[in-house]
């Protein structure tokens, strides 16, 4: 059957209840409001497999561990199961003194006996007990008119009244009272007024006055569910605010909120209805609820949190909620859930990885400097809040840009690339992206940065493989004493790198600011492996770079120039190492045409003048690759 063309034949638009006076808009939430978990109850009768009761027990404690300080657990009259959790918990001793454990009971008395008889011994109880009272429920379903849905309620509050003082004085259970007109948003609010004020006048009747002394525990909670959501969350905030401003002492009166997610929008009515004067939120960790769900207080949490304020919930450590919510449950959390996905953190697109990484970047400064506020593009609060890590911030794709990349390169090895190298990388990555139709992950990019600039070990090493060098002072002020012999990474040597060279580095590391670029006559020799075979190669110039690549000329016929260059420091105290980054030319090439890339290399080492020399290697290896050179021998 196709969609209707005109469904207004078939469906009525929702009447929003006229309310001019309504203030919520100017409002801005500023405190985080009472949350109820309803994940064992509501959640656990919308699952296909319910739970068992280990699985409650386990996601009891969590809920616990979390620190909501009211859970509903179960509908007693329901079945066995749910009547024998509650008894668990008790003889068991898993219920703090700070918690309320709430029950549901529909207003029907052997169901309501059926609840307290759970629930006795218990040391902090709330009874919840709703009933129905939408024209389309008073109709249809119970074919009461309005009158007789009010003496239903009122009826079954006073035998709830009745057993509360009964059980508190046989067992010592502190009780409070919910009453909950079901289906609150499709019921006409003056009259959903008028059903709560007999309500409250009942359970109130006869009580002594510390029943309705200004404290919580004390006073009756209303609970408005949007049972099924029918309307935009503006509507609903509109309902919730007459009823609060219609209500008499409202000061004894805790206004409760239980939004579905029928059209999408459980988190913003439960957001709005809080500003119309909503005190409470009762939902599910996740959102998992009957069709589309209950109202995600995870999301409602970290949205408080977000804006400044505590939610008074601690979600520091997401994975294991989720492992919570998953084991229990057995439903998956998608990957694009607010907060708790896998993907939420993660960026592929190359615009917003870009911005991500000179954002966090620009956090960290201001971090070193004591300013503490988060302000990072595309990411609303820092994943360490929640306890995920900056590696899945940047995940790459055909879609990921050079920025992204980048970041990885720089989490992953700590090596901070020039832009231009940046570029050449990228097209690396971003041909066997598109060549696989995937996702390219951390390990698969800096596997690629190592075979690519031949760095990381034996498995990596190339044509040309520098085993040692030596350098020797040509200037005619100088002793003209070589330094010794050394290799790589030996921490000999007069080119170890220094504080000024480091310093420099960092401040600008695309200048040419180290000692391997002086303008100072010098020769250096060196031992290479040249295609597995040892060879001393020796060259003069103003530096040991350029010395080693008048080496490279003279002896290997390999003729290439630096065209770009730049350095900064690895590590901290007595592990520094400097990184090199050299882009090299072959014969014939303008410098300045920089739309026509070079080879770039780079080199890590604890010698400022080795990690030089390995950057000017591995640049010379991709060329030898590039062009398939024939070195000359001996």
């Amino acid at each position: 059957m196709p969609m209707l063309t005109n469904p207004i034949e078939r469906y009525s638009p929702f009447q929003p209840v006229p309310f001019p006076q309504r203030t919520w808009p100017d409002k801005q939430n500023k405190k985080a409001p009472i949350w109820l978990s309803t994940d064992l109850r509501d959640g656990n009768q919308s699952l296909a497999n319910p739970m068992t009761n280990g699985q409650k027990l386990r996601f009891f404690r969590h809920l616990v561990q979390i620190g909501f300080k009211e859970i509903e657990i179960s509908y007693p009259a329901a079945s066995d199961s749910d009547f024998g959790f509650c008894r668990e918990l008790l003889e068991g001793n898993e219920v703090p003194d700070d918690v309320w454990v709430q029950v549901l009971t529909p207003a029907r008395a052997d169901l309501i006996k059926t609840t307290f008889e759970a629930v006795a011994g218990l040391k902090h109880v709330i009874i919840h007990m709703y009933n129905a009272t939408s024209c389309l429920f008073r109709e249809v379903v119970f074919n009461n008119n309005r009158q007789e849905t009010i003496a239903l309620a009122v009826e079954h509050t006073k035998l709830v009244r009745e057993l509360a003082e009964k059980y508190s004085k046989s067992h010592g259970t502190s009780f409070r009272y919910q009453y909950s007109p079901e289906t609150f948003s499709q019921t006409e609010t003056e009259y959903a007024v008028e059903v709560c004020e007999a309500v409250k006048k009942t359970w109130f009747a006869g009580q002594q006055s510390t029943w309705a002394d200004g404290r919580d525990e004390q006073r009756i909670i209303f609970n408005l569910p949007a049972t099924v959501e029918v309307s935009t969350p503006n509507c609903f905030a509109d309902q919730v605010e007459l009823f609060c401003t219609s209500i008499t002492q409202r000061e004894k009166c805790i206004i409760s909120l239980h939004t579905h997610n029928d059209r999408g929008c459980a988190v913003a009515a439960a957001e709005l209805g809080v500003l119309a004067g909503a005190d409470r939120i009762e939902g599910t960790v996740l959102g998992n609820g009957e069709r589309t769900g209950n109202v995600d207080l995870v999301t409602l949490a970290l949205n408080c949190y977000s804006q400044g304020f505590t939610p008074n919930l601690d979600f520091s450590d997401m994975f294991s909620v989720i492992d919570t919510v998953v084991e229990c449950t057995g439903l998956p959390v998608h990957p694009r859930h607010p907060y708790a996905g896998e993907l939420v953190f993660t960026a592929f697109s190359g615009s917003h990885q870009d911005a991500i990484k000179k954002g966090l970047e620009a956090q960290t400064a201001r971090e070193r400097k004591g300013e503490k506020l988060w302000s990072v593009p595309y990411i609303p609060i820092d994943p360490a809040d929640v306890g995920c890590t900056y590696e899945a911030v940047i995940r790459v794709n055909s879609q990921s840009g050079k920025g992204g990349i980048a970041y990885i390169v720089k989490q992953a090895l700590a090596l901070d690339l020039p832009r231009r190298m940046q570029i050449s990388f990228y097209r690396v990555i971003q041909e066997r992206s598109e060549s696989t139709g995937k996702e390219i992950t951390s390990k698969d990019i800096t596997t690629a940065f190592r075979q690519t600039y031949f760095l990381g070990g034996s498995i990596y090493e190339g044509r040309l493989v520098l085993k040692s060098f030596s350098n020797l002072d040509l200037s005619a002020s100088s002793s003209r004493l070589a330094t010794p012999e050394m290799s790589p990474s030996s921490g000999r040597g007069l080119q170890r790198i220094q504080q000024l060279s480091l310093t420099n580095a960092e401040s600008s590391p695309d200048r040419a600011t180290n000692e391997n670029l002086q303008k100072a006559p010098r020769r250096l020799r060196a031992k290479i492996n040249v295609d597995g075979k040892l060879r001393d190669v020796t060259g003069e110039g103003n530096g040991p770079l350029s010395s080693f690549l008048d080496a490279l000329q003279g002896d290997l016929g390999i003729s290439l120039s630096i065209r770009e260059y730049s350095e900064h420091s690895v590590g901290v105290g007595s592990d520094v190492k400097a990184a090199t980054y050299v882009e090299l030319l072959p014969p014939n090439a303008d410098p300045k045409d920089k739309a026509r890339g070079g080879f770039w290399g780079v080199g890590v080492d604890a010698d400022i003048t080795a990690s030089g020399l390995k950057a000017v290697v591995s640049a010379t290896n991709g060329y030898l690759v590039a062009h398939n050179v024939e070195i000359a021998e001996v």
